[in-house]
């Protein structure tokens, strides 16, 4: 278990105790600033009886959800680098908590709507790629891989214990879709907490060379999103991310896929959901960032394996018949493609530091990046529950949704080899040498700053506590 705290060279992953705390409030926000939207993969149906809508509705919900935060990923992309998290994350997870609230006191469509603007607004546009940003500033280039593994299996671990306890209440109130409204008022309060807890903990100071001066640091935020947006390695990076979650995007309608094919009862469905879903981000996130390093020459290369994967799982599912004799053997695949999910969006935002760009320019880089990879969201749901709807008596609609993933697999692949050569063939000096032209544009002077170093300056103003220890 203490290796998991073991960088790739030997050196600690956390380079303090309180970066290690400062780690620990990222997980937490970005599970519980997630998690109504998690439970879409364990409670989709009963989701659908609380708020009477059909798997079409809940499509264009999550589609209108994409579109939002997919504009203020590129409307705010220059506050990454410009604004310090303690600005950009923990108000936006109190309002976000007091949106969460009212979900579970609605059917109808329209306040849905407003309901999932709002949320997406508070949770995702700012928040989001501030809190990725935060966790690519945490480690050394050479750990991204195991830092947001950490990350996911992280929030795999919270996420298990609040689909437990979900699933949990909704048996024990009779299989009652009440047990989801008492869930997301008791997110809700989470959300709140945490934004508060946030807010005393999180750095105060962003990374620009530029320091305190508005106007230079202004200069230096533009020319630093000048310059990652002609990065072909941040493109690529973008596209593979995007082949990644739009497979990922299936997850809620295997779900259906049980229901509706192999008859299954809702509360087994439900546990099969807890099983794949918090299980498969545990086993598979928190290894991922090791096992990529270690089998696949890193995240890049084990992105293209878990493509690879989910095209030949998917033409298994092609081929199964789709009879109930076949629910376990259907179960077993749907959990491996749902591990191999997990395994690759633990790894989508590491090729950023992996290809070496500085720490004060990431956060703008991979705003504009979860703009490409999470574009998705702003269509695959809706897509996916129309073609289901219209497929024949159920069934045929699937196999459609299959063949896709199979097709997107292949075109990943292709993707993420093109980014894993790239990156090995000295992405690093490239991006460093266009870092040197806007620092001698701007005026600029000094290495380059680490999130570390901001902390370890905020310990040395708290001479009563002893000097952190590196883990």
């Amino acid at each position: 278990m203490k290796n998991i705290f073991i960088g790739v060279d030997g050196s600690p992953l956390f380079a303090s105790k309180k970066v290690f705390m400062n780690f620990m409030v990222l997980v937490m926000c970005a599970q519980f600033a997630f998690s109504l939207l998690a439970m879409k993969g364990v409670l989709l149906p009963q989701m659908l009886e609380l708020w009477k809508i059909s798997k079409t509705e809940f499509g264009i919900l999550m589609s209108i959800y994409g579109i939002t935060h997919n504009i203020f990923y590129l409307v705010f992309s220059w506050a990454q680098d410009r604004f310090s998290p303690k600005k950009l994350i923990p108000i936006n997870m109190i309002f976000g908590g007091a949106t969460t609230f009212f979900l579970g006191y609605t059917s109808n469509f329209a306040v849905l709507c407003f309901l999932f603007v709002m949320l997406s607004l508070w949770c995702e546009g700012v928040f989001w790629p501030a809190v990725l940003a935060s966790v690519r500033k945490t480690t050394t280039n050479k750990n991204q891989g195991k830092i947001f593994g950490l990350l996911e299996g992280g929030r795999g671990l919270v996420e298990l214990f609040q689909n437990m306890a979900v699933v949990g209440l909704y048996a024990y109130l009779g299989q009652s879709v009440f047990g989801l409204k008492i869930a997301f008022m008791g997110n809700a309060v989470m959300m709140i907490l945490l934004g508060i807890i946030a807010w005393y903990m999180l750095p105060t100071e962003t990374l620009l060379k530029s320091g305190t001066d508005s106007q230079k640091a202004n200069k230096e935020v533009r020319e630093g999103m000048k310059a990652t947006m002609k990065i072909p390695e941040v493109w690529l990076a973008g596209l593979l991310g995007f082949t990644v979650f739009m497979t990922y995007t299936t997850l809620p309608f295997f779900l259906t896929f049980l229901k509706e094919v192999y008859f299954l009862p809702v509360l087994a469905i439900s546990i099969f959901g807890i099983l794949s879903t918090s299980g498969g981000r545990i086993t598979c996130a928190i290894p991922a960032g090791f096992i990529a390093d270690k089998f696949f020459g890193g995240p890049s290369g084990g992105m293209r394996f878990g493509l690879g994967l989910v095209t030949i799982l998917s033409l298994i599912m092609i081929l199964m018949p789709q009879e109930e004799a076949y629910a376990l053997p259907a179960m077993a695949v749907l959990m491996l493609l749902t591990a191999t999910f997990f395994f690759m969006r633990s790894l989508f935002f590491a090729p950023f530091g992996q290809m070496g760009l500085p720490q004060r320019f990431s956060g703008s880089a991979i705003a504009f990046a979860a703009f490409i990879i999470y574009l998705p969201a702003t269509f695959a749901y809706g897509l996916w529950g129309k073609i289901i709807d219209n497929g024949a008596e159920g069934d045929s609609g699937y196999v459609t949704v299959f063949s896709i993933m199979a097709v997107i697999g292949v075109i990943g692949m292709l993707l993420g080899s093109i980014l894993h050569r790239r990156i090995n063939n000295g992405a690093e000096e490239r991006i460093a040498a266009k870092m040197k032209i806007i620092d001698e544009k701007l005026g600029l002077v000094g290495k380059e700053k680490e999130l570390s170093d901001l902390i370890s300056r905020s310990d040395a103003r708290q001479p009563a506590k002893d000097e952190a220890k590196a883990i």
